[in-house]
């Protein structure tokens, strides 16, 4: 698929913002098949709800049905939970009722490696083709989406944000959705896709690159069923949004697990990192990484800039910082002479420095005027492009006002600022920043890495628009 297509668009928007949902198979007791219906409550799903079990009356104080045929009103998603021998016979009622979607969380088809479950998987494809229903999975948990009222794990937040994601691991999705508050994450859409049998991975990163609520992609993967096909979905999201594309499989080990968990196939580590790049992709390894580039990507401001300037209380972890600009093939900042006046003004004569980076020393903890003096002459400068602070104070409302300080210089300059943790000390610290959409790190590595591949990001893509424009233009 190249280019927006609105049959399309309309049949995903449909998907993500169902009208009615069945859960066959719904358990009476508490086991794991009941957490769908608990997170349709729990996050407060406006339509209808049909449990589905024909040795029920009751589940929940809803009235439940012995089949789907059986719901006297339209049905716009079913979530299956049946065993894999019913599930085919399941699915097909689905398309007789009119359902237009089915998430399939039963397990036990391609993944397993026998031929039965491939020719299981082959059926439930032919299905989807002769009724036009799509399925999700199988071997999924489906999908969240906190506008829609849908959700496949309790406790997830209600509030909708910026971060669509797919994901091949549908425990990974409920462990982010978990995180969310923690991080400050908030997220659009989040699609489970299992072993993508009918809807894959460049269906959602299509639909996802057009879709106005999602403005930052993130992706989990293990495998595709077509690469030129994802590599014309990357290419389409990347113009658009970032993408974050973490890919497993890459090695012998990760391509067994992978192969086990939903029937992928890894591919080398040559031909991945070249589709990231001719996609444009922002690639990632692990599960830190990712988080914290979701985290920097959704907070920071643009236009980001490499010039960047550092400014802490302990010493070492600034020279550490420095290093790690270096690294990352960031620049530390030139400060003007303005600024290192200003700046000799309020940082103590001794033991410190008011180059770049800037060292405060070990009094600004006690007088946290210091930090936010410093950081204030450091943002206003004009040759500094970004700023990262490392610095904590004695008491927890020192941080406090430390926190709102610099969010409100944060806003004021709407330069980018980067915090930085230092362990051991106040465990709350992070809170307020991430509440305040404030990135916060646990190491100035991790920050400037993440820093790093916003700028690049952000260059890329721009010089990508630009190229397509003047061959639109052409």
């Amino acid at each position: 698929m190249v280019g927006f297509d609105p049959v399309f668009f309309r049949q995903m928007e449909e998907l993500f913002h169902p009208e009615s949902v069945a859960i066959v198979g719904v358990p009476r007791g508490m086991k794991m098949g009941k957490l769908f219906l608990v997170a349709l409550k729990d996050q407060g799903f406006r339509g209808p709800i049909f449990p589905v079990n024909p040795e029920a009356r009751k589940i929940e104080d809803m009235e439940a049905y012995p089949s789907v045929k059986a719901i006297p009103t339209k049905v716009d998603m079913a979530i299956v939970l049946v065993p894999a021998e019913r599930a085919l016979e399941v699915v097909r009622e689905c398309g007789e009722k009119g359902v237009k979607a089915v998430v399939l969380f039963t397990a036990g088809f391609s993944e397993t490696g026998t031929q039965a479950g491939l020719s299981a998987e082959k059926e439930l494809v032919d299905l989807a083709r002769k009724t036009g229903m799509r399925i999700i999975g199988p071997n999924c948990m489906g999908i969240y989406a906190p506008a829609s009222g849908l959700s496949f794990f309790p406790e997830l937040p209600r509030e909708p944000g910026p971060i669509g994601m797919v994901t091949q691991s549908g425990s990974l999705g409920n462990i982010l959705g978990r995180m969310a508050r923690q991080k400050g994450l908030r997220f659009s859409k989040v699609v489970s896709i299992g072993n993508q049998c009918d809807l894959t991975a460049s269906d959602f990163l299509h639909y996802m690159a057009y879709d106005g609520e999602t403005q930052l992609v993130g992706m989990y993967l293990e495998g595709v069923r077509d690469g030129r096909a994802f590599l014309n979905a990357l290419k389409a999201a990347c113009i658009r949004k970032p993408v974050i594309l973490w890919k497993v499989g890459l090695t012998p080990e990760g391509q067994r697990a992978a192969r086990s968990h939903t029937a992928s196939l890894g591919g080398s580590r040559e031909i991945w990192e070249a589709v990231a790049r001719q996609g444009g992709a922002v690639t990632v390894r692990g599960f830190e990484e990712f988080v914290d580039t979701l985290m920097g990507f959704a907070f920071l401001p643009k236009p980001p800039g490499p010039k960047t300037a550092i400014v802490s209380g302990p010493g070492g972890l600034a020279v550490s910082a420095a290093e790690a600009c270096g690294r990352e093939g960031l620049t530390l900042a030139e400060l003007s002479p303005d600024t290192r006046k200003n700046l000799e003004k309020i940082v103590p004569p001794t033991g410190t420095s008011t180059r770049n980076p800037v060292d405060v020393g070990l009094t600004a903890s006690f007088d946290m005027k210091i930090y936010v003096e410093s950081a204030r002459s450091v943002a206003e400068d004009p040759g500094v492009d970004a700023v990262v602070m490392i610095g904590m104070g004695i008491s927890h409302e020192d941080n406090r006002r430390y926190a709102q300080a610099i969010i409100e210089l944060r806003d004021r300059t709407k330069k980018p600022f980067l915090i930085v943790n230092i362990p051991g000390f106040d465990p709350e610290m992070g809170r307020p920043f991430l509440e305040a959409k404030v990135p916060f790190f646990e190491s100035s590595e991790r920050a400037l890495r993440v820093y790093r591949l916003f700028w690049e990001d952000f260059q890329r893509r721009g010089s990508r628009l630009a190229t397509s424009s003047c061959q639109i233009q052409d």
